[in-house]
């Protein structure tokens, strides 16, 4: 290809005969086609991927109307040098095929379109699967995820990937969430996103078509055996275990028997609604269980409850009311250090360390930098007579703790995400099983003891959670015994044990 001096160009079309309007040709021609096929993977893919909308209805047509950009721009180009030229517009791009340089500038022109083509298809295509991948969601688009990300990696469905639970199949939730996540790139940009950022329950799917493609409840019937394991926050971080059965329970319909033990609120058998004051969920004044079989419905109130709540800011329970923190796990500063106690990564030798470390990483810390600094600092000075050497797998354990569970830059801990399963550290169960919730026929949702979800098989030292007791033991409370009217979250908060 050259530019023939003795060309005279045709006014009315030679003006897009320049280098800039053919590549800006290429460009919207591989865009277009790009286009099309992310439209046919957006229609016909068997789940919907909610930033695929994105790449098809934002990215390629910006790439569509940038090659537009160049091919009107080489035109009007184009046309200010021929006007400046005069008669005879100066030189154009000619192709004369008699001429074997011209085949051949050709043929590595339709050869390069070709090769550009196929990669437009091909990164497309890759391009969509990286949007469904975890790496994307934690790590490119939401680097402001950190936080979910780091406690996904180590969570029970670290193999399961974002989608499937925060989308699943359907064109319904595919659009909210295609919706949902054109604003969030639009908030990630802008820096409009909240520290932390808010996980309300209220926008996820029901548990019925998410967790239950995998989790049969009918399957998840009987007990677990679990063992706690304890440290006293005293000089010697006296150990102090508890071994005992969790009365899951559940049952199979069409077999007959009684549908109980913890997994009796998700029985076929009745419907349990509440509705909560506040958007975490943790303020529940009243309570409704119906029979599905009919019948007449039992509401309980609390005293200062009065009434009914308007009938659309009811809830039906379902897995997410005790399971909300399925994936993203942050673990308390006493929990995490009692786990590094009994995995040996932090020494049990090291006098009052239980204390010590969880002290150290409940402190207010700008960064993680910051934070790695301070940690050392603090059990150095209190360990001053301990060898280096001895120290350091001390100091780097609460270090990786700090970097796994707090995140300061989002503002993100335990402190800030309820975890309803259970009653500790949160009041979980104890929400409506309080002894404060009333029937018009004066029956209450009784606080429940230790005993009517667990059976205690064995507790205390080393020593005595060898000794198993099958009928189970009365729960011996290490720092004496509860005064009545007090609940486990009244005073373990996930600093102290």
């Amino acid at each position: 290809m050259s530019a023939e001096s003795s060309f005279t160009p045709d006014l009315r079309r030679s003006n897009f005969r320049n280098w800039l309007s053919l590549a800006g040709a290429i460009i919207a021609l591989g865009s277009f086609f790009a286009f099309l096929l992310l439209v046919a993977l957006d229609v016909f893919a068997r789940e919907g991927n909610p930033y695929l909308g994105i790449l098809t209805y934002l990215v390629a047509p910006f790439f569509l109307f940038l090659g537009m950009a160049f091919i009107f721009g080489g035109w009007w180009l184009r046309r200010r040098q021929v006007r400046r030229a005069g008669p005879g517009g100066g030189p154009s791009l000619a192709i004369d095929l008699s001429l074997a340089r011209h085949r051949r500038y050709l043929g590595l022109f339709v050869a390069g379109a070709i090769v550009f083509l196929f990669l437009t298809a091909f990164n497309s295509y890759k391009t969509y699967h990286f949007t469904e991948s975890v790496v994307f969601c934690g790590q490119v688009c939401h680097t402001v995820m950190e936080p979910e990300f780091t406690t996904y990696q180590r969570g029970a469905h670290a193999r399961v990937s974002c989608a499937d639970c925060h989308i699943g199949s359907g064109a319904e939730w595919y659009v909210k969430a295609k919706i949902s996540g054109t604003y969030q790139v639009y908030a990630t940009l802008m820096d409009k996103y909240e520290r932390p950022i808010k996980t309300p329950i209220r926008n996820l799917r029901p548990a019925q078509e998410t967790c239950e493609r995998c989790h049969w409840p009918e399957k998840f019937t009987g007990n677990l055996d679990r063992t706690y394991e304890h440290f006293l926050s005293d000089r010697d971080n006296q150990p102090y275990s508890v071994r005992l059965l969790m009365h899951v329970g559940g049952g199979q319909t069409g077999q007959g028997g009684p549908f109980g033990g913890i997994h009796w609120h998700m029985s076929v058998a009745h419907r349990v609604e509440y509705f909560a004051t506040d958007e975490k969920r943790q303020q529940i004044p009243w309570v409704r269980i119906s029979e599905t079989a009919g019948g007449p419905a039992r509401v309980y109130r609390t005293e200062d409850f009065k009434g009914d709540p308007p009938a659309d800011a009811n809830r039906v329970m379902d897995c997410m009311d005790c399971h909300n923190r399925p994936a993203h796990v942050y673990k308390s500063a006493n929990d995490a250090v009692e786990q590094a106690l009994a995995l040996g990564r932090i020494s049990a030798k090291l006098p009052a360390i239980k204390r010590v470390a969880v002290d150290a990483l409940t402190k207010d810390y700008g960064s993680t930098p910051e934070a790695n600094a301070a940690i050392a600092d603090i059990l150095q000075a209190k360990y001053s007579t301990v060898a280096a050497a001895d120290l350091a797998p001390t100091i780097e354990t609460v270090r990786t703790i700090y970097a796994q569970n707090f995140f300061p830059l989002m503002k993100a801990d335990w402190r800030v995400y309820p975890d309803n399963i259970g009653h500790k550290d949160w009041p979980g169960c104890f929400r409506c099983h309080d002894d404060k919730h009333r029937s018009e026929a004066g029956l209450l949702i009784k606080a429940s003891d230790c005993t009517t979800c667990h059976t205690i098989l064995a507790q205390g030292n080393a020593e005595e959670i060898t000794r198993l007791v099958p009928s189970g033991l009365k729960f011996d409370h290490p720092g004496g015994e509860i005064p009545e009217g007090l609940i486990c979250n009244d005073c373990h908060n996930g600093r102290n044990q």
